[in-house]
């Protein structure tokens, strides 16, 4: 069997032991007679995957007793609507710090329901930094501060949680869930969906602070009231079983990978080494700031654009896949979640050394 080296913005390759663990469980998960795929979510069985999943993810990621964690359906996407709809809490509005168009997006969902904000923004800059702290123009009676802690199409990463006083954090955390260790404590809200850190798309996270939750407008459809759902252990309505189910193996995988500490440095080792190379040559270029600069999503650029074709199609001879970079930037991306190899980033470069070899 010949996997490629899959540097995709997401979906996003997952850990091989875990994929191998699937296939064992497929037509039959721990004699059940059953896939996950066919149980009942009422069925012990799946009810103990779901409890298991939960459990593994507060001890990986310290999720504090006051936290609910939700297994939602949507995306990140459907959160954009749902935050404001569930956080706003009969208050006017909530700020945005916009770092790239994920933010912007999130923003103009927040507008339908209530003043959106934006209280900082890197936009006139390309979105290649996050707007310095002291610039920020912040509400004290905004209902909450909306983030996005890694803008994936864009590379930029937040390298410390922002003070926001006494009004909730909220982040987008989709493409740097669980990629390093954080203080949940200093944010009300986050979310993020599954499909770059965590398991296939299909699951979206989120945790929320219990005195955050109860107070959702009436518009709110009663299966997106963040109460209802927690009151329900996110099974409403039927959930996304098998990618609750692969996600709770991934945590597992995370745990015996040495938790946390050990892939965020993992992860920091693998930019590091994409970025120095980047850094010490002339015919790739990446924009951002270097203090702003994402562990996650690496955008870079060559001296010519109509190269980019050519750059793709040797990558794609050397088994290297999902390159190209968004459609609202162009260039390339590389994208290095948590289950991306140091070997794979290293042969991406000495693939890039290649090619200005005989290119350059």
């Amino acid at each position: 069997m010949k996997r490629i080296i899959n540097f995709s913005a997401g979906p996003a390759t997952l850990p091989l032991t875990v994929l191998q663990q699937v296939q064992e469980e497929l037509l039959d998960w721990r004699g059940s007679g059953m896939s996950v795929m066919e149980m009942s979510h009422r069925d012990k069985e799946f009810m103990s995957i779901a409890a298991e999943a939960e459990k593994d993810l507060r001890e990986v990621a310290g999720i504090p007793a006051n936290y609910k964690v939700l297994f939602m359906q949507g995306g990140a996407t459907a959160q954009f609507s749902l935050i404001p709809l569930n956080l706003l809490r009969g208050k006017a509005g909530a700020d945005y710090v916009l770092t790239g168009d994920w933010g912007k997006k999130a923003a103009k969902e927040c507008g339908k329901y209530g003043k959106a904000n934006v209280a900082a923004s890197s936009e006139s800059e390309k979105f290649t930094k996050v707007p310095d702290r002291a610039s920020w123009k912040l509400d004290p009676d905004a209902a909450y501060v909306h983030i996005t802690t890694n803008e994936t199409i864009h590379g930029v990463q937040f390298q410390d949680t922002p003070d926001t006083g006494g009004v909730p954090l909220v982040a987008d955390m989709s493409s740097d869930i669980l990629s390093r260790p954080i203080d949940i404590s200093k944010f009300g809200l986050i979310y993020g969906g599954a499909q770059k850190n965590i398991g296939p798309a299909g699951v979206t996270i989120v945790i929320v602070r219990d005195d955050l939750i109860g107070q959702a407008a009436a518009m709110t459809p009663g299966v997106f009231d963040y109460k209802a759902v927690a009151d329900n252990e996110s099974m409403l309505n039927t959930p996304a079983c098998f990618s609750w189910y692969v996600s709770g193996l991934v945590f597992k995988w995370i745990k015996n990978e040495g938790g946390l500490a050990a892939i965020g440095a993992r992860n920091q080792r693998k930019s590091s080494l994409l970025y120095d190379y980047i850094d010490a040559q002339d015919f790739y270029k990446n924009p951002v700031a270097k203090k702003d600069r994402s562990w996650m999503n690496v955008p870079f650029t060559l001296p010519n654009p109509e190269l980019d074709a050519e750059f793709l199609k040797g990558a794609k001879a050397a088994s290297l896949s999902g390159l190209k970079g968004h459609r609202a930037v162009g260039g390339m991306r590389a994208s290095l979640y948590n289950a991306m190899t140091e070997a794979g980033v290293a042969t991406l470069v000495d693939y890039m050394k290649e090619f200005v070899r005989t290119r350059g």
